[in-house]
């Protein structure tokens, strides 16, 4: 394993994440400590000469690690994010860790996810949106039963959420096998241990069910493409929440789902990337 930093301004950090988006053989981490106007960005792989073409043009470092947990390296706890007075998201590992989140929090529902490979620990602008969406749109289903899908799910963030937010059935996916592993982690370390979390890729994928809330935080071009199938999975009425959509493409990346039943309800826009919620006609039953 290898491993490029940079140290770079914290205001760039979306920059950094379009920028080697969409490459499998990259794992991105970026580290930032509260207060500080300073972020570092990593850039893992299994290959030098992947890293050592970004050095090449970048500047920073290149390192070899053996025999550790490259997943673990960042010591840094990253900061609490506090979700609708309902969840927390923190990065803790361990039991004794989760433990003491719980106590520091004990009227909020505590979500513990490690900075792992990044796949997502709820403190990019996309995730962030994504969770305020989810537990807005959880919030009519108090007492009753419903349903959840999270595409792309990444480090099961969302799932877990969802779970944690009373939803009584929850699915993610990835098309990326590392991500559903870690998903299946997470989950265990979250006592949602119930969440199914499996290998597909969306656009080959048919959806079999619908659910009352379908979350999809993938790339535009992805969700173009695979949005019709993506409204198929919602039933009719129910709410669907995109994101990981640049803003420059957000009017045709919508425009898509739009001629597809979803009539969008809320945009909203953080920095670079749009997020949006919006609800499938009744009158689409099939």
């Amino acid at each position: 394993m290898f491993v490029w930093s940079k140290l770079s301004s914290s205001k760039w950090a979306d920059a950094w994440e379009e920028r080697f988006a969409g490459n499998p053989a990259l794992n991105l981490v970026i580290t930032s400590v509260p207060g500080s106007k300073t972020i570092r960005v990593e850039i893992y792989a299994e290959k030098k000469k992947e890293v050592t073409v970004i050095h090449r043009e970048w500047g920073g470092s290149v390192r070899e690690l053996k025999n550790r947990n490259w997943a673990a390296l960042s010591c840094e706890p990253l900061p609490v994010i506090q979700v609708r007075g309902k969840l927390v998201v923190c990065s803790a590992r361990t039991v004794a860790q989760i433990r003491l989140a719980k106590s520091e929090h004990p009227d909020r529902e505590i979500i513990a996810i490690p900075a792992d490979m990044a796949f997502g620990t709820g403190h990019h602008a996309t995730t962030a949106t994504m969770l305020r969406m989810l537990a807005d749109a959880a919030e009519p289903y108090k007492g009753k039963r419903w349903t959840m899908a999270d595409l792309g799910c990444g480090s099961g963030i969302l799932a877990i959420a969802a779970m944690k937010l009373g939803a009584a059935k929850v699915w993610g996916c990835d098309f990326d096998p590392k991500a559903v592993l870690v998903s299946k982690e997470n989950g265990v370390r979250n006592d949602t241990p119930k969440i199914r979390f499996t290998e597909i890729d969306v656009l080959e994928w048919e959806p079999k069910e619908q659910w009352d809330i379908v979350a999809a935080n993938i790339f535009s071009d992805i969700l173009e493409a695979a949005f019709p199938q993506i409204v198929r999975a919602v039933k009719p009425g129910g709410m669907l929440m995109a994101s990981g959509i640049l803003k420059s493409q957000a009017n045709v990346c919508l425009a898509v789902a739009t001629a597809n039943g979803i009539c969008w309800e809320r945009i909203v826009t953080k920095g670079k990337w749009v997020s949006a919620c919006g609800v499938r006609a009744l009158s689409q039953a099939h």
